[in-house]
């Protein structure tokens, strides 16, 4: 089990506990979930039935406009948007650790790998994943080719920098992409022919405080 890198906390104490809106199945909802665990934030999940629309009721539309998970309440705050959640975290309980870089450049880069998970990760291997998970009607082709330049640029960049995507250290460019990446091969995704990747989904899941995302049945792979 490897322990967060140096600075970062292990422990944070709050009066109450985060209140997370989430589909377990969801990667955006375990980006955040992931995220508190590492930080050692209290939270407690409220697993919402889509199925049945629950995401689109009146009172969780009060939480977000566009009826989409995850949303977190943490006392009077609500906030709305993985990648939002991520950075109010960081900024709130991430303690004097570089989340999202030490200078300029890191936090450009940091940036960059957010724009990348909110664009090609989830045109590509997110949505293959939502094909096959949930039935979804997407562009497969599409889809399928913007994965392969995703996941080449990301073997390059890892076999660069050898350890995470966006500086020597983790940041939300990692916790980020993390969940969707991992779990590409339940869209038919394979990344086997990508070492590089496949080291840097250990290093994260070696983290101590790392909490899996439910796994869903592997497709045959189309890549």
């Amino acid at each position: 089990m490897t322990s967060l890198p140096k600075n970062a906390p292990n422990s944070t104490m709050k009066d109450a506990p985060i209140i997370h809106y989430r589909n377990p199945k969801s990667g955006h909802c375990h980006k955040v979930e992931l995220f508190m665990s590492l930080l050692g934030i209290s939270y407690i999940n409220h697993e919402l039935d889509m199925v049945n629309g629950a995401h689109k009721s009146t009172d969780f539309i009060t939480k977000n406009p566009f009826g989409q998970v995850p949303v977190i309440v943490d006392g009077e705050h609500t906030v709305s948007d993985s990648n939002a959640i991520i950075v109010y975290l960081a900024d709130t309980y991430g303690s004097i650790y570089p989340w999202m870089g030490a200078t300029p450049i890191e936090k450009a880069r940091v940036q960059r790998w957010l724009s990348v998970a909110s664009g090609e990760l989830a045109k590509g291997p997110a949505a293959l994943r939502l094909e096959y998970v949930f039935g979804a009607n997407i562009d497969v082709a599409s889809a399928l080719a913007i994965t392969e330049n995703l996941l080449k640029v990301m073997e390059d960049t890892l076999t660069d920098t050898k350890s995470y995507l966006a500086t020597d250290s983790l940041t939300l460019g990692d916790i980020a992409m993390y969940s969707y990446i991992a779990h590409a091969p339940e869209g038919g995704v394979s990344l086997q022919p990508y070492p590089a990747i496949r080291a840097w989904v250990n290093r994260i899941e070696s983290l101590a405080n790392f909490i899996p995302m439910a796994s869903s049945p592997i497709v045959e792979c189309r890549l």
